[in-house]
């Protein structure tokens, strides 16, 4: 969505149409919501937002369409590639805090160490079941 809405900005700037906050504070309104809805599908996006365009002044049919939408294919892997390394980053961070959390409830349990060594359970699962039994 910064990116569309930064292609629209653009546009307009580079065409001498008027790109105050009265103009494009319900374009982004609106592509708020049409973005929820945005399907997963390369360009998806900026086809769901071609709608939209007219309420800034650009026709959603013209060639600064035709240029917003090639601006963003060129991107949209990009931005992919950022979603997905900023999901894995999370994970790892969310796996050591959790690890750290299974360490000690295994520690803190009433639980023999040999149950939990053959137990074919991983530590999370143990952690968790220590955790909703709090044995």
């Amino acid at each position: 969505m910064i990116s569309i809405t930064g292609f629209t900005t653009a546009v307009l700037m580079m065409n001498g149409m008027p790109h105050g906050i009265g103009v494009l504070f319900p374009y982004i309104a609106m592509l708020g919501i049409a973005m929820v809805a945005a399907p997963g599908a390369p360009g998806g996006a900026i086809m769901s937002a071609l709608p939209f365009l007219p309420m800034v002044g650009i026709p959603s049919d013209g060639g600064l369409a035709s240029l917003m939408i090639a601006l963003y294919l060129t991107q949209d892997s990009f931005g992919t590639a950022c979603n997905v390394s900023g999901d894995n980053a999370i994970a790892v961070v969310v796996d050591k805090i959790n690890d750290g959390m299974s360490k000690k409830e295994i520690k803190k349990s009433k639980v023999p160490s040999f149950l939990i060594i053959k137990n074919e359970l991983s530590q999370i699962e143990i952690a968790h079941f220590l955790w909703y039994k709090k044995l």
